[in-house]
C-alpha cells in the first residue's frame, strides 16, 4: 500500500505541476462577463444581395452553402480586460457600445492594435486570430453577431498566444 501511495502522491503532484504551467500559458479571458443574447440560432442556406438607393456607393453580398449557427454575444470588459487569443469559424460584426476596445490581431508583425470607440464597429472575418483588450479607465462593451457553420465550435482558444505579441 505505502508504494502505492507514494505513486500516487507523485502523480498528484506532476498534474499539479502541469496544472499550473497550463495556467501559465494559457491566453485567457481576464475581466471578461460574457452573456449570450441568443445562442446557436439555426439558420439554413442563405442568399441575400442589398443595397441603398444608389448601389454604386452601398451594396452587400452574403451567401452560405448550407446550414449556419447564429449567435448574439454581450461581452463586456473591465479596466486590463482581455477576450485572450481566439478565433472564430465564420464571421462577426462587432458594435462597440460603451468604451473602448482595442483589436489585436495575430498575423500582425507588429503588434499594433486598433482602438474602437463606442458608436463605432467593425468585422472580424473569421480569418484571423485575434484579442480585443479594454485598455482604457472604464468599462467596455461590444456586442457581437456571429454566423458559423452549422454545429462548428463558435470559438477556438488560442495558447499560447503569438510571439510578435507580448501579452
Amino acid at each position: 500500500m505505502k508504494k502505492h501511495r507514494k505513486a500516487i502522491v507523485a502523480l498528484a503532484a506532476v498534474a499539479a505541476v502541469l496544472a499550473t504551467a497550463g495556467s501559465v500559458l494559457a491566453t485567457g479571458s481576464v475581466g471578461l462577463s460574457t452573456t449570450f443574447l441568443a445562442n446557436q440560432i439555426s439558420f439554413g442556406p442563405i442568399d441575400v444581395t442589398a443595397h441603398g438607393t444608389n448601389p454604386s456607393v452601398w451594396q452587400m453580398r452574403l451567401k452560405t452553402k448550407g446550414m449556419s449557427d447564429g449567435y448574439v454575444v454581450d461581452n463586456k470588459l473591465a479596466p486590463g480586460g482581455t477576450t485572450g487569443w481566439h478565433g472564430h469559424p465564420g464571421p462577426s460584426l462587432i458594435f462597440v457600445v460603451q468604451g473602448t476596445v482595442t483589436n489585436y490581431e495575430a498575423d500582425d508583425p507588429t503588434c499594433t492594435g486598433t482602438p474602437y470607440t463606442a458608436g463605432h464597429g467593425f468585422v472580424d472575418s473569421g480569418q484571423d486570430v485575434h484579442t480585443l483588450r479594454n485598455e482604457g479607465t472604464v468599462d467596455a462593451e461590444t456586442i457581437a453577431v456571429q454566423l458559423v457553420p452549422a454545429g462548428a465550435t463558435r470559438r477556438i482558444d488560442v495558447t499560447p498566444g503569438p510571439a510578435n505579441c507580448p501579452f
